[in-house]
């Protein structure tokens, strides 16, 4: 194991090459970081077993301890603890990535130095005895290391102020800062197959995404030509996928394509062939990908979540409806089939400036920057994610 010291240690279960959105923050926090000449340590579980237990991926230092066996989403790793002590003991400051069992001993453990903690979403399972006695103790040992946090950062504040934890964020130190969208434009329309139009799905193919509400609505509305390409990642997915279940679904409608995960390319493809996204999660923290599809000029249907429905609040660029609404989602289908181009280019630029990940680089980088210099990070109001005309609609459920 490598002796050099970092300036910032990242700790979370699951690290690249697994994808969601908690872990593309993470990567792409860690490695905008490292290429301005922070030292950048990750921590992890050794989710694969074929994954290397250290490895440097750009610029990164990648430490991972094997797990055990898993319950649900969460890997049990004997050595993720004792792992994440070493590496904090060479580290000036740590970031956690929640939600996180073991986030309040580390908190414990880890030396005297700041901790900054990012609280993407309060966890959500389906519900069964069993999951909620998982949630409850997750969110036991979240909320004590809210407290035990130097700082903590949310996507935003509609978020924050909704979940179930808001006391703990609240009685310390905390900004929002938009999660980091990478740039997909300049794809070519590699996924479109005739006239129609064209609506798309891009993330882990899990029951939170309520991607079964989105089939219905399309179904319901489609017209021949019209086609839905779901693209993500099914086969190994924390927790497991509901694809047989949206297979079973959608069984015998040749509109209906599952493209499967996605490369880097394969992104900027999908979104250069799609229409209208639609993101109709049972429960969202932001949406990366509805953000990326406004940046490319594709309008979107989206959930009425804290959190989720901010990116389209924000810029207008796209309908929210109900989550589970299958009769408002065929209608946010149907309405947004007419939205001006001349809007669409317009809104894009909207996007892009709000959600570049350079600006959550920077975000970052100042608190980091402001703790290790010893001067209190302010809660950073810049994320924006109080709407014009919409405070009402944010705040009022």
């Amino acid at each position: 194991m490598t002796s050099e010291n970092f300036d910032v240690t990242v700790v979370l279960n699951y690290y690249a090459p697994y994808v969601s959105g908690l872990t593309e923050t993470a990567r792409i926090v860690a490695e905008g970081l490292a290429k301005r000449g922070w030292r950048v340590a990750v921590v992890t579980t050794q989710h694969e077993a074929d994954l290397p237990r250290q490895e440097v991926l750009e610029g990164v230092h990648v430490f991972r301890a094997p797990v055990m066996f898993r319950i649900g989403r969460g890997p049990v790793s004997p050595g993720f603890l004792p792992l994440v002590r070493r590496i904090a003991a060479r580290s000036r400051s740590l970031h956690l990535h929640l939600p996180m069992l073991e986030s309040a001993p580390i908190t414990w453990l880890a030396p005297a130095i700041p901790i900054v903690s990012t609280h993407h979403i309060d966890l959500w399972l389906k519900p069964t005895l069993i999951n909620r006695l998982q949630i409850r103790g997750v969110n036991l040992s979240v909320r004590n290391a809210i407290r035990n946090s130097t700082h903590v950062v949310v996507n935003s504040e509609d978020q924050a102020r909704h979940s179930l934890l808001w006391p703990e964020v609240a009685a310390g130190a905390w900004s929002a800062v938009p999660a980091p969208c990478l740039d997909p434009r300049g794809g070519a329309p590699a996924f479109r197959d005739g006239p129609g139009h064209h609506v798309g799905f891009m993330g882990r193919i899990v029951p939170d995404k309520g991607i079964e509400y989105l089939i219905q609505a399309f179904q319901r509305v489609a017209e021949p030509h019209d086609r839905l390409l779901l693209a993500g990642e099914y086969d190994a997915v924390a927790g497991g996928s509901n694809i047989e279940e949206l297979r079973r679904l959608a069984a015998g409608d040749d509109r209906i394509v599952f493209l499967g995960l996605l490369d880097r390319a394969g992104t900027s493809d999908f979104y250069a062939s799609i229409d209208t996204f639609a993101l109709t999660s049972v429960a969202e923290s932001f949406g990366i990908v509805q953000a990326e599809a406004m940046i490319c000029g594709v309008p979107v249907v989206g959930s009425n979540l804290p959190g989720g429905r901010v990116p389209v609040l924000q810029t207008g660029f796209g309908r929210l409806t109900e989550p589970r609404d299958v009769d408002g989602i065929a209608a946010a289908l149907v309405e947004l089939r007419d939205f001006p181009a001349e809007e669409k280019r317009r809104l894009a630029e909207v996007a892009h400036r709000l959600y570049s990940a350079d600006g959550c680089i920077d975000g970052y980088e100042n608190i980091f920057r402001s703790l290790l210099n010893g001067r209190s990070a302010r809660p950073d109001r810049q994320a924006g994610d109080r709407v014009p005309g919409q405070k009402k609609q944010i705040e009022g459920r």
